[in-house]
């Protein structure tokens, strides 16, 4: 089904073009809200925001918004996706609301939502919403003596840093270790430094001073280049770098060398394999993760169960299978014993907990496999399907037979630009090389 507004992770374009403009956000409001609106209790809402300048236009559009469906409003100002999940719980709110376009630039916004339980919204209720938004059906209006109220929460900052704090095992601190944290000048700018110091560790922080323009500008998860040359300047022991919305995590070790999504859930799988915490003898990640992830998975006789790309499809596979650990080699890394989302800072506190036990240096402890040769590129297309040419499918038939089971081919559609990706992989990065170029070439000629 073609949609108007919610794409795989909620609703996402250009600040004040649409459909991220001061009037769709109200009709956004306004239609969640009515949508939750059920039963007699006074209905609330908990809205959170990252630190782009457009957050100022979309965060008093939606207050407007779920107000005039008779909605009160809780303000949690700057805060990550994951703390709004969590605290759309804690609060017992009937809806949750996050206003980011995570590791995007600052130009771009987006509008998350989650349902009562802490889980982003199911297609089903999507559509259901999107409905009112367009104009299919209509949001009833509170009465002039319902209407909802909205105030600030003084304390949310808090109640994350104690939930993040209470993900570690019971009295361990981290006193001894030297982090260094990027946060993208982004949602957690002031939470992830304070829970970091908190639990003793030396922490260095960087990325810390958003101006609205800033956020994951050469810095966070998508670029750290930053976080690499702080680590080995200040002699740190570990860096974390988070992205926007602090949602995903990435980490760099001791001599500067990046730590990939893949790396850190084989540390953490490994880890709770030995505690016996990991639920359902595997974990889950996306068709992009390594091959040398899921090689190492099976040495420790784990299941790696793979799903499309998108945290949405990992946690889907999670819930249903009962599995606790998931991620994408991107960073985002979901453990459900602790979040209903990923969340970059505890991803970040299981391995910091996981590598002061080890008393071993990050460049040897947290890079549990050697990654296979990857190679992806893209093309582009005017429209159409050109993966399914004949031409191109023969190049990918015969691109396998020269991996001969020693690799593995994924081509997929972008689903957010007109691009067609190929990656490959395998023990030969001569032969791995060739095979994208083949297929390449071949989507090249379909797609002209």
């Amino acid at each position: 089904m073609t949609r108007a507004f919610f794409g795989t992770d909620g609703i996402r374009g250009l600040a004040n073009a649409e459909p991220m403009t001061a009037a769709t956000a109200l009709r956004v409001g306004m239609a969640a809200g009515a949508y939750f609106t059920r039963g007699e209790h006074r209905h609330r809402v908990l809205i959170g925001k990252d630190t782009r300048l457009s957050g100022y236009m979309l965060e008093p559009a939606l207050t407007a918004g779920f107000t005039s469906v008779g909605m009160d409003v809780f303000l949690v100002g700057p805060m990550p996706t994951p703390a709004v999940a969590m605290l759309t719980r804690a609060l017992r709110c009937d809806l949750g609301v996050m206003i980011s376009a995570s590791h995007n630039p600052f130009h771009d916004n987006g509008i998350k939502l989650f349902g009562p339980d802490g889980y982003k919204l199911s297609d089903t209720a999507e559509a259901e919403i999107e409905a009112m938004i367009t104009g299919q059906a209509q949001p009833v209006l509170a009465a002039s003596e319902k209407l909802g109220r909205a105030k600030r929460l003084d304390d949310a900052d808090g109640r994350y840093i104690e939930f993040a704090k209470t993900t570690l095992p019971k009295g361990q601190k981290l006193g001894g270790l030297k982090v260094v944290v990027d946060c993208a000048n982004g949602a957690a700018y002031k939470v992830a430094p304070a829970v970091l110091w908190e639990l003793e560790v030396d922490v260095i922080s960087i990325g810390v001073k958003p101006d609205g323009f800033n956020i994951n500008r050469q810095c966070g998860s998508t670029h750290p280049a930053a976080l690499q040359e702080a680590v080995v300047a200040h002699g740190a022991d570990l860096g974390i770098a988070l992205d926007g919305d602090a949602d995903r995590v990435v980490m760099v070790d001791e001599r500067g060398q990046v730590i990939d999504g893949d790396q850190l859930m084989a540390v953490v799988a490994e880890s709770w394999l030995a505690q016996g915490k990991l639920a359902r003898g595997g974990l889950v990640a996306t068709i992009m993760s390594n091959l040398g992830l899921e090689r190492f998975v099976n040495g420790l006789g784990l299941e790696l169960r793979r799903t499309k790309v998108g945290d949405r499809y990992v946690l889907e596979a999670m819930r249903e299978h009962g599995f606790n650990l998931g991620g994408e080699q991107s960073g985002h890394i979901i453990l459900s014993d602790f979040a209903t989302t990923g969340d970059g800072l505890v991803a970040a506190l299981q391995v910091l907990s996981a590598l002061a036990d080890s008393g071993k240096r990050a460049s040897e402890f947290c890079r549990r496999f050697q990654p296979y040769p990857q190679l992806l590129r893209n093309v582009r297309h005017s429209g159409g399907k050109p993966q399914d040419a004949p031409d191109v499918q023969r190049a990918i038939q015969a691109g396998e037979a020269r991996l001969a089971g020693s690799g593995r081919i994924v081509i997929r559609p972008s689903g957010t630009e007109p691009l067609i990706r190929v990656m490959a992989e395998g023990e030969d990065e001569t032969l791995v090389s060739a095979v994208v170029d083949e297929i390449v070439r071949a989507l090249e000629k379909a797609a002209a």
